[in-house]
């Protein structure tokens, strides 16, 4: 008889997401739960400071540096949709990537993924040209190894198909704090109810995600969720305080912490 293996996910969380004198994310106290950082490369959050503080704790503590990168859109926060052309938007890409790295590798350490922020996010899901953008920014970096960086995002999503029909590792992830649709999209942010703010019911979802790989959507019904990696928002009240609980209450079913390779 063959060992059932246990199931084993990764925490990631948004930091860095500060500017200048304004903060937003605890980033020192969510580093001490995750597993993988999304660290904001200065386009709709983080500045050269911030970077390069994220990117030292999370050196210390061991944890993974992604380059959450977005539309230019600091007023926005990177949450409003654009339109930019296919190789404009790779090279803003390929310059928060390369930025990032710098102080990534100063701090003994590199960047080791990519993930979309906000808007760019969103529209990548479905968006084949924004997507490929995406797809050409990361493919412009390579790694010590000559492989490319691992392209985190949303399952089934153009951008995780176009990713990896380009050779490049891809990781699929999910998210306890916000609402899915029968379709496994995420609901609008826009639209009521798109984010879930009970800490008991985004620790349930956590965990049903990780153990059965599900969750349940807005109308009802029960949606696949086979994800590698769980998002946990950094921006939210309580997010530090939130994120001990979800991983203690994955650690308590059974499930695995630990970075995607």
């Amino acid at each position: 008889m063959s060992a059932v293996t246990e199931p084993v996910v990764d925490l990631n969380a948004d930091l860095g997401e500060g500017f200048g004198r304004w903060t937003l994310t605890d980033d020192d106290a969510l580093l001490g739960v995750v597993t993988s950082a999304n660290v904001a490369c200065g386009f709709h959050a983080g500045d050269p400071s911030t970077m390069r503080r994220v990117c030292e704790r999370a050196a210390e503590l061991g944890v993974r540096i992604g380059a959450q990168v977005s539309y230019r859109d600091l007023a926005g926060f990177g949450r409003r949709a654009m339109d930019v052309p296919r190789g404009e938007l790779a090279d803003e890409i390929a310059y928060q990537i390369g930025a990032l790295d710098l102080f990534a590798r100063a701090a003994g350490t590199v960047v080791a993924y990519v993930k979309p922020h906000g808007a760019l996010y969103n529209r990548v899901v479905a968006d084949e040209e924004q997507a490929g953008a995406v797809v050409d920014a990361v493919l412009a970096y390579r790694r010590a190894d000559g492989r490319g960086l691992p392209v985190l995002g949303l399952p089934g999503s153009a951008l995780l198909r176009a990713a990896a029909a380009a050779g490049l590792p891809v990781v699929g992830e999910a998210f306890a704090d916000r609402a899915y649709t029968a379709a496994g999209t995420l609901v609008p942010r826009t639209e009521p109810g798109a984010v879930v703010h009970d800490p008991h019911t985004v620790v349930a979802r956590a965990v049903g995600m990780a153990r059965d790989g599900e969750v349940v959507a807005v109308d009802g019904s029960r949606v696949a969720v086979r994800a590698r990696s769980l998002c946990l928002h950094g921006d939210t009240p309580g997010a530090a305080e939130l994120a001990f609980r979800v991983r203690e209450a994955l650690i308590t079913a059974g499930v695995g912490v630990e970075a995607f390779g």
